[in-house]
């Protein structure tokens, strides 16, 4: 049985304890993850937390709709057994009719279905060995990598929240304009520093090239990256994505690297080696 259950009303213990040991867990579906990052979520629980499905939604002049919030890529059904066709098409006809528009991402591990949209991400696994990486490097980012390691750039292994934020603000200029994700990403480096690190490249005191990660243990996820000019045309992101290579090396995990649909910025993650995951998102509108 599928029973839609209100965040108030959620066996969080249990609810988490899925979303761990499913087969396709990612952070952003945690309990304490959607609770700063979405604005409202309740779930799609399956027989006693068997299967869940986070539904994140909004609500806009007493309209209420699904919608995926900032800075969380992928959600869909998460079981411990592989997900079903069949099961992922009952979760879905159980969404409630109050939401009058979906907009859900999946994720890999769940169907594509005739009423998704395909969207690529790119995930590169940590060899033990450093150089086993550096084999998969394209020409471009081995040249890229040389001429960092030549000038002035260093790595900087616990960046403080602070710079990093301001930094971020700084660089991004498509990112001042949105008041709610700034606040979320506040949210998020408010978390356990096991969860968040930030990470940096500095040109001598300056910095140029900086990234913000979540680490649950099995997934690196390259969350928010940002470079200034300078870092950009001195490979400072090539020696950054490299150094956390390097320190990663004996965890056996993957850098998720997020996407992206963006040409230039997947030939980028790419050029490291990276394999191309799919993952689809939902849309639906009673209009």
């Amino acid at each position: 049985m599928i029973e839609y259950i209100k965040r108030k009303n959620l066996n969080v213990e249990k609810y988490d304890a899925c979303i761990e040991n499913s087969i396709q867990s990612r952070i952003y579906a945690f309990s304490w993850y959607l609770d700063i990052v979405a604005d409202n979520w309740d779930v799609l629980v399956l027989d006693n937390y068997k299967a869940v499905m986070p539904i994140p939604w909004r609500k806009k002049f007493f309209i209420k709709y699904v919608s995926q919030p900032y800075f969380c890529q992928q959600l869909g059904v998460f079981s411990k057994e592989i997900v079903s066709e069949a099961l992922q098409e009952k979760m879905i006809n159980h969404i409630p009719k109050k939401f009058v528009k979906i907009s859900l991402n999946f994720n890999s591990g769940n169907f594509l279905t005739y009423k998704m949209n395909l969207k690529n991400n790119y995930l590169l696994k940590i060899e033990k060995k450093y150089e086993n990486n550096y084999k998969k490097f394209t020409k471009n980012r081995k040249r890229d990598l040389k001429k960092a390691m030549l000038s002035t750039l260093t790595f900087e292994e616990n960046l403080g929240i602070k710079e990093f934020y301001g930094f971020y603000l700084l660089n991004d200029k498509n990112f001042r304009n949105y008041i709610s994700m700034k606040e979320v990403l506040q949210n998020i480096l408010k978390l356990n520093s096991n969860v968040v690190r930030c990470f940096g490249i500095r040109s001598k005191e300056c910095l140029v090239a900086s990234v913000l990660l979540l680490d649950n243990g099995k997934r690196i996820t390259y969350l928010v990256p940002v470079s200034n000019d300078f870092g950009k045309k001195n490979g400072a992101s090539t020696l950054l994505i490299t150094e956390i290579i390097k320190k990663y090396k004996r965890k056996n995990c993957f850098i998720d690297f997020e996407g992206s649909m963006i040409t230039g910025v997947a030939k980028f993650y790419k050029s490291f080696g990276s394999d191309k995951e799919s993952y689809s998102v939902l849309t639906k509108s009673i209009f």
